[in-house]
């Protein structure tokens, strides 16, 4: 049969082609229609303020899932030779049209690329064209790529605990927050969790946000016996985890406005603090009702009117015992770092009357 023909989205004034638009991306759910690549991408227009929000001028990876959501189809975790559906792009798609920006960034290894920029909404909606649902921009503007002007709270339900609890947490983390004269914006995740950001000026690089966000997730677990900040899972427990390695160089968070591949097309939605107690189920903030929640106006809106020193977690991380933890495994091994071996796995050292080592 032949390939329908291609359809137009108005994305803010500029007509962005998008091809295959009947594809169905999402299939239909219990409380939920079928979706079309067409409609994700007439999605991403719609949102154009609250999306642009969270991108304007940062280095963004793109998710794509071009052929759709679907239980066969996997997420490649980049393994050399891997071969998924759906893979993570961090460089410039060929083909990028001629209104789409990018900047040099580097990853942990040194290496370099061009990544997107998005500067205007058609970028997204082009996107979406190239099968993508999830932005994953960086915590830094194209004007200075190695100092971030966020801080990513990343609160991860671990087995046993579930969405209920990390809104219970949210909570606490808002008095904290608080307290060191600090305001958060909360969203969900689109998925189980809940993340917080709180702007800071870029005067920091992402080793020192990274342990103001271990310092600030450990004064939590000090709060709250329902939070931790340990590594490795094993030892985590049925609590909610702090992700502090959210702060590392090359490690980003969906944004708001995302859809996620997930069934019914949820979205990662900001909130106002005083409803996120009243959410008991995410998934009602999908592709079908953010659009007209937005329309009443974006609950992060004042997100860039203030940014905060970083002086207050830094004296956390000083502070509080515990000293560095683990980098994730792609990246290099930090000065400080513990061995990156999982507690279960490490083998116990002895030394004999003579001064050898022999292993337990």
């Amino acid at each position: 049969m032949p390939k329908p023909p291609a359809a137009e989205v108005d994305a803010g004034g500029r007509a962005v082609r998008v091809s295959s638009p009947d594809r169905v991306i999402y299939e239909a759910t219990d409380t939920t229609p079928e979706v079309t690549k067409l409609m994700v991408a007439q999605y991403f227009a719609s949102v154009d303020d609250g999306l642009m929000r969270a991108l304007r001028d940062r280095p963004t990876a793109l998710e794509r899932w071009p052929a759709g959501v679907r239980p066969e189809i996997t997420l490649a975790t980049g393994r050399p030779g891997e071969k998924a559906d759906a893979f993570y792009q961090k460089r410039v798609p060929k083909g990028a049209p001629d209104y789409l920006e990018s900047v040099e960034i580097t990853f942990p290894s040194g290496r370099t690329a061009e990544e997107i920029v998005p500067t205007e909404i058609a970028v997204p909606v082009w996107c979406a064209h190239m099968g993508t649902l999830t932005f994953h921009p960086w915590p830094v503007r194209r004007s200075d790529v190695d100092r971030p002007d966020e801080l990513r709270i990343d609160l991860d339900p671990q087995p046993g605990t579930g969405f209920g609890d990390a809104v219970r947490v949210a909570g606490v983390a808002r008095e904290l927050l608080e307290e060191l004269g600090l305001k958060g914006f909360v969203k969900t995740s689109g998925n189980r969790g809940i993340h917080v950001y709180v702007r800071i000026r870029p005067e920091w690089e992402f080793a020192e946000v990274r342990h103001a966000a271990i310092g600030f997730g450990r004064a939590l677990e000090r709060r709250d016996d329902q939070v931790t900040t340990a590594w490795w899972k094993e030892e985590r427990g049925e609590r909610i985890f702090v992700d502090f390695n959210q702060n590392t160089r090359d490690r980003t968070i969906a944004s708001a406005y995302s859809l996620r591949p997930i069934p019914g097309a949820p979205v990662s939605t900001p909130l106002h603090w005083d409803e996120l107690a009243q959410v008991s189920d995410p998934r009602v903030f999908n592709l079908f009702t953010v659009p007209e929640r937005l329309a009443d106006g974006d609950p992060w809106a004042g997100i860039d009117d203030e940014a905060y020193s970083l002086e207050p977690l830094l004296a956390l991380w000083e502070e509080l015992p515990g000293g560095e933890l683990n980098y994730p495994p792609d990246h290099p091994k930090m000065p400080g770092e513990p061995p990156r071996v999982q507690p279960s796995k490490k083998v116990e050292s002895h030394w004999d009357e003579d001064g050898n080592r022999v292993e337990a």
